[in-house]
């Protein structure tokens, strides 16, 4: 008895060795040699104290990352979650291009990859190596720019229903105005944000896979989770399924429904493709998962290059949760900025006015709507306020990557060391290991390249680029919103469509103004808006909101 004893307490011996060695090692010894360490950074006021609030809140982040480019220089090392976790925080184009582009050497750390798992699946965003490569490739010809344009009278079918829906509630408020509101009449206050990302989860989910969630008319409540169990279920997922609190529960909950309907749809799908090459009459579905399905069973596509039912799922999934929002978000935050400039306003509703139809909408046939929005893709002043927007508040504040192997990622700029000289080494040694945060906004806020109002919302700086930002990495446009290299956002096309025809149909029917509430920006895994004092009750834009009609007529 006393030797199995001595051998249980020697065994736990042996662990609890171990793990203190490992956290020894990781925490107080390899940190002193990370060659980041050389590089200068921000001051530190404890050891436990990091960085991450005030690059992170993007009501801080802009005057941070100026404070920083002027003290530290472009690539400037940062305190992440203890002392283990030096980063680097690029502002150098080309290190920031060089960590894009090189998207093996620089991976999603797996916290990133677990959470979104855990929501979605392991779609486009969460894959890596091998298996993103493989599902990019299926995925790529859904989102040609042919397949894309045949989406679009679903798209102005939706920003017709929203349209519908607002005027619906303006008439409401009107009915029930006293004699001496009549000044006002038809003004209502809407919250933009809720109604906008209703109607484009309505468009994901028939551009997706033709499956009406009827959103814009069945209102659902929306759950948003707690920081600190989320962190817990990224760590130790066991916590959740133990013991699942009522976010855990719906999520669980909707992802079984989507398993179930989805995967009845794909059956479906399937067999209607299949049956089409039987009888030489091949079937037309031109929603997502039909297309993906189609490119899956190519002749060209190698047997070995093909994706299981499951990932298609995963990235239906990917398309219709991360592509609504961000979407959603991105016309929240311009109609809110047009509010706040009604000059631009006034000034872009004359130039969508200028090509509205004598037919309306309602009356126009496919063929027509693709016409019109041919026409309104190339309006200059729209495509100006479009990217200023984009550039102004990007929906995703910033990225993180994780190094896979030791890497030198070249620099553009001096580099400033923490001796307080200044270098003119032509690159920086990252560790394996090492997070590389991407800082979105930062870049598109930069004064150094956009000038000295770069912070201000002017869609005029569009018509004359400076050298500086025309050599800036970014998917669209000279900006990081849509990122770059391999990962960039493959849906950048639809969202545009979006963007634009919903802007072209809610501005040419209303006048949207600011209300007195206080509208700020919190990064809540997105850049989303909240009402000063209300963050428990989550993303809100609220805007008075006025029918041209009422205006013309009052």
């Amino acid at each position: 008895m006393t030797s199995v004893s001595t051998i249980f307490f020697s065994f736990c011996f042996a662990v609890v060795l171990l793990l203190s060695t490992y956290v020894v090692y990781h925490v107080i010894i390899a940190p002193r040699f990370n060659p980041l360490r050389k590089l200068a950074g921000p001051p530190l006021n404890g050891p436990l104290h990091n960085h991450m609030s005030p690059v992170l809140d993007p009501f801080r982040s802009p005057k941070t990352h100026a404070a920083y480019v002027e003290k530290y220089g472009r690539n400037v090392r940062i305190r992440g979650l203890g002392p283990w976790d030096e980063r680097l925080l690029p502002l150098d184009p080309v290190s920031v291009a060089h960590v894009l582009k090189n998207s093996t050497i620089y991976e999603k750390p797996w916290q990133s990859r677990r959470l979104i798992t855990s929501l979605i699946g392991c779609g486009m965003l969460a894959a890596e190596g091998h298996v993103h490569k493989r599902q990019r490739r299926v995925a790529t010809p859904a989102f040609s720019v042919q397949n894309m344009r045949a989406l679009v009278p679903l798209v102005f079918s939706k920003g017709e229903e929203l349209k519908d829906k607002w005027m619906n509630m303006s008439q409401t408020a009107k009915e029930g105005q006293s004699a001496s509101e009549r000044q006002n009449s038809g003004q209502v206050e809407i919250d933009v944000c809720h109604w906008i990302s209703r109607a484009t989860f309505d468009v994901i989910g028939l551009a997706g896979f033709d499956y009406h969630f009827n959103a814009i008319q069945n209102e659902l409540p929306v759950s948003q989770g707690d920081a600190v169990r989320t962190v817990l279920g990224i760590y130790f997922p066991i916590v959740n399924s133990l013991f699942p609190d009522k976010r855990a529960k719906t999520v669980y909950r909707c992802q079984e429904t989507i398993r179930r309907v989805a995967g009845k749809l794909v059956q479906q799908k399937k067999t209607r493709i299949m049956d089409g090459e039987k009888s030489g009459s091949a079937y037309a579905g031109k929603d997502l998962l039909s297309l993906l399905l189609k490119s899956n069973i190519a002749t060209d596509l190698p047997p070995d290059q093909r994706i299981s039912d499951e990932d298609i799922l995963h990235n239906i999934n990917t398309f219709m949760f991360a592509g609504s929002d961000t979407t959603s978000l991105a016309l929240t935050w311009t109609f809110l900025l047009l509010a706040k400039n009604p000059d631009v306003q006034t000034r872009l509703r004359t130039e969508l006015l200028s090509i509205v139809p004598t037919t309306p909408i309602s009356r126009l046939s496919p063929e027509e709507i693709e016409s019109l929005y041919n026409t309104l893709q190339n309006l200059p002043y729209l495509n100006n306020v479009c990217r200023e927007s984009l550039r102004l508040v990007p929906p995703v504040h910033s990225s993180l990557r994780v190094a896979t192997q030791d890497d030198e990622i070249p620099v553009s700029y001096p580099v400033h060391l923490s001796d307080g000289t200044i270098s003119e080494q032509k690159s920086i040694s990252v560790p394996k290991g090492c997070f590389v945060h991407v800082p979105v906004e930062a870049f598109n806020l930069d004064k150094g390249m956009w000038g000295p109002n770069a912070w201000d919302f002017d869609p005029d700086r569009w018509d004359n680029l400076s050298e500086d930002v025309l050599s800036l990495p970014g998917l669209y446009s000279n900006l990081l919103t849509f990122s770059a290299g391999p990962r960039s956002c493959i849906g950048m096309r639809f969202s545009m469509i979006e963007m634009k025809t919903f802007l072209y149909i809610l501005l040419t029917t209303f006048t949207f103004a600011e209300t007195d509430k206080r509208i700020y920006k919190a990064n809540v895994v997105l850049t989303r808006p909240y009402v000063s004092g209300q963050f428990k009750k989550g993303s809100q834009c609220p805007l008075i909101v006025t029918p041209l009609e009422s205006i013309a007529t009052s």
